[in-house]
């Protein structure tokens, strides 16, 4: 009896593992089986027809615009300032407060600005109460053709609230940032992304399209919230300038080196399966004139790569909704 090879015992368990964690479909949905074949369902190119994106694209980015400013806690804001145990007496963190000020009095218009001088539209996800100290503001981003999405209306942990407080908490957030920006929201992203068992549920019933907390893939998908199809848009930890930069951490310069990298990868990735890159940027730290640079260096970096296009989150879930090769995964985490 022949002695088994042991690389061929090595490329049977890696693809055992690969398929039981979902990497095969993906690779399945771009036409290429996992031993490097065309599958039944595809020609004889790994590429459909058409691409995996719309007009073809190769690789689509997605741009999240947090607009928080306004809507913060009065004290106890995570902020660049050390934390402090204020007296009864202090109401708020003026400290604070004027960082957080700087995001809807300078931060988002720059980045209106910049958005408009690359033509990229943009997802914002609103707090409801800042949305209602800012309605000129919030109604300024939908005008420029930017999505509005709910947020939460205050920061609040929603994984703590009964399902009938989350409703309610959920109800608000909706309307507050429907009523100030014109725009009724089609995504959530919760305070971060820790949401609670009755959320995504709650979210289906109140005919939210898709939901953005989830890091698990470079792609959307669909899972399944009260035996119905739910799109999820993964939103980015690692291009997330509130992780990387907040006057903190990393140098404007470092940031833009990070999402060049990932870019990088993702648009070579993106010639033979659906790739999805995400950033994330702040009101009060993106919207800094070194910060605005950076983006700016980026996006003309990455306009300049062929096939790249800049998309909504509600106009990526629709058509990953309407995609024969979105993934559907078996699992709703």
């Amino acid at each position: 009896m022949a002695k088994e090879h042991p690389v061929s015992n090595q490329s049977t368990s890696r693809r055992r593992f690969l398929a039981q964690a979902g990497t095969g479909a993906t690779l399945l949905a771009a036409g290429v089986a996992l031993s490097g074949a065309p599958t039944t369902a595809t020609a004889a190119s790994p590429t459909p027809a058409g691409g995996f994106w719309p007009d073809g694209a190769r690789l689509v980015i997605s741009i999240s615009m947090q607009f928080e400013a306004g809507g913060q806690p009065p004290k106890g804001a995570d902020s660049p300032f050390p934390k402090a145990d204020f007296p009864a007496s202090m109401k708020s963190d003026p400290a604070a407060n004027t960082w957080f000020a700087y995001g809807y009095r300078e931060g988002v218009p720059r980045m209106l600005d910049l958005w408009d001088k690359h033509g990229v539209k943009v997802t914002s996800h609103m707090i409801g109460e800042a949305v209602k100290k800012n309605p000129k503001l919030a109604r300024e981003i939908v005008m420029r053709g930017h999505e509005a999405s709910g947020h939460g209306p205050r920061w609040s942990s929603q994984f703590q609230m009964s399902r009938g407080e989350e409703k309610a908490f959920l109800q608000a957030a909706r309307d507050m940032v429907e009523e100030g920006s014109g725009q009724r929201p089609q995504g959530y992203n919760c305070n971060w992304l820790r949401r609670g068992p009755n959320t995504l549920s709650l979210l289906q019933e109140m005919g939210f399209l898709y939901h953005i907390d989830d890091l698990s893939r470079d792609e959307p998908f669909i899972e399944q919230v009260n035996g119905k199809d739910f799109v999820v848009v993964p939103y980015t930890l690692r291009n997330n300038d509130i992780l990387l930069v907040e006057g903190r951490n990393y140098t404007p310069e470092q940031f833009r080196e990070q999402i060049t990298a990932d870019f990088d990868q993702l648009y070579e990735e993106a010639g033979t399966r659906r790739r999805m890159m995400s950033i994330s940027a702040h009101d009060r730290i993106s919207g800094t004139p070194q910060m605005v640079r950076a983006w700016d260096q980026f996006l003309a970096y990455a306009k300049s790569k062929p096939g790249v296009a800049f998309m909504r989150k509600d106009d990526i879930a629709r058509y990953a909704l309407n995609s024969p090769l979105t993934l559907r995964e078996s699992e709703t985490i």
